[in-house]
């Protein structure tokens, strides 16, 4: 599979692919290096599968190409790769790692007088039968570095090819010569246009403004993973809206699994403790209920989903048709499937797992509803304990929902009690910014 860098093709039907792979077989690595070389009237184009510049996503994820059969009605697999394919601008330029397309084969074949520097070779896909002056000379393929010569009499070479094809080419050589020399920019005048339009952009913007449009970038990635967040409220309950985590309908499908929470007495609670059939968070709220009933059935309700959501997070696949059990409401577990996984192909099949990303996700979704709990304040250690994930992450989520972070004394009894971080939600939010990256890690001594 192909995608092109510069566009979309309006005629893909003309273009004509080329695969090369490496000559050595033997090595782990190198046998699987493939370089896909396709061609049109205007340009021809290069890709790869190896070097820094590879895509990233062959390597994140398995990609297949199904071939329906319309007679039988089957479809037949296979194993697939994505090459992003680079436009290959003539006028002189190096393109790094990047094969300078099938004319480096076709230079030894050509001018067998003229010392062309030797380097890896590589071998036609479709594996020439010994009669190709490719395999057999040994054709090998040019680097580009500091210092190397080989690119100059390259692209000496290319110049005098051009001038055959010029005397003695076809007439859909001689097309594609002149389509390619029109398209012909030169790697100076691409760099003084790009110099020019970005002095253009600072002196227009300036490099505040644009330091700002990069941070907003990256907190609308971010924000994708967050509650819906209404800026403009006058109440820190407006901010993230109740009816944003729990739809009215779910609200009330809440009602039958938490009544057993409502109801439950001093001595349940501590059995339930020494049990750990909850987690912290809930286990320490059940100790507080309000004694209005009305009160205590709304808290036991936000209790009981906590609690399973947090029970949900600490899955990795999600095997089973109802995961949380038999007494979790149907449109809750439909919620949790749909809002907090993400499909994923393996060995055959597909199933739900619980990334890294939809952990976070969930672990918003949990201080959220934990900050409509506690009045909009909230110990984020103890649910760091109970959704197990480092400080730093938690923290991280928190800043990101805009809370303001203290330090406080824990509940005595909890783990690490006198360090905790205190997460508040009031008005006016402060500024949102992007996380910094990777902490330094601290040196041991």
């Amino acid at each position: 599979a192909v995608r092109f860098a510069n566009g979309r093709l309006q005629h893909p039907d003309s273009l004509r692919f080329t695969v090369y792979r490496n000559r050595d077989t033997a090595h782990p690595r190198k046998r699987h290096r493939r370089i896909l070389v396709s061609e049109t009237e205007r340009l021809s184009y290069v890709g790869h599968n190896f070097g820094s510049e590879v895509m990233k996503c062959n390597s994140l994820c398995r990609y297949f190409v199904g071939v329906l059969d319309k007679n039988s009605g089957q479809m037949e697999v296979y194993n697939a790769e994505i090459f992003n394919m680079q436009p290959l601008l003539s006028g002189g330029r190096c393109w790094g790692s990047q094969l300078l397309s099938c004319f480096v084969l076709l230079i030894p074949a050509l001018f067998p007088w003229h010392g062309v520097r030797t380097i890896p070779s590589l071998l036609h896909a479709e594996g020439d039968s010994g009669g190709g002056k490719h395999s057999e000379s040994g054709v090998e393929w040019v680097w580009c570095s500091l210092g190397c010569t080989g690119c100059f009499n390259v692209h000496f070479c290319l110049v005098q090819m051009d001038l055959c094809i010029e005397a003695f080419g076809t007439s859909k050589q001689k097309r594609a010569l002149s389509s390619r020399r029109m398209n012909a920019v030169g790697s100076d005048i691409v760099s003084t246009a790009v110099t020019k339009a970005a002095a253009n952009v600072i002196d227009a913007k300036g490099v505040t403004a644009l330091m700002q449009d990069m941070a907003q970038d990256d907190v609308q990635n971010i924000s994708s993973f967050l509650p819906p967040c209404h800026e403009d409220a006058d109440r820190p309950e407006h901010i993230y809206k109740f009816e944003d985590i729990l739809s009215p309908a779910e609200y009330e499908a809440l009602r039958v699994p938490a009544a057993a929470l409502a109801n439950i007495t001093a001595e349940e609670v501590a059995k339930r403790a020494e049990e750990r059939s909850h987690c912290s968070f809930v286990l320490e709220e059940l100790k507080f209920l309000p004694t209005d009933e009305r009160s205590r059935d709304h808290k036991a309700r936000c209790l009981w989903f906590l609690d399973t959501l947090i029970r949900f997070g600490h899955l990795k696949v999600i095997k089973k048709k109802h995961p949380m059990g038999p007494e979790c409401p149907h449109i809750i577990s439909r919620k949790l499937m749909k809002n907090f996984t993400s499909l994923t192909y393996n060995n055959g099949s597909i199933q739900n797992l619980i990334s890294a990303s939809m952990k976070a996700k969930i672990t918003a979704y949990v201080i959220a509803l934990a900050l409509h709990i506690n009045n909009f304040q909230t110990d984020l250690t103890v649910l760091q304990n109970d959704m197990k994930l480092p400080e730093s992450r938690i923290l991280d989520i928190a800043k990101a929902l805009r809370l303001r972070v203290s330090k406080a004394k824990g509940v005595p009894g909890l783990e690490n009690d006198q360090n905790h971080k205190l997460g508040t939600l009031s008005l006016p939010l402060p500024v949102q910014k992007a996380p910094e990256g990777q902490r330094k890690r601290k040196k041991m001594n």
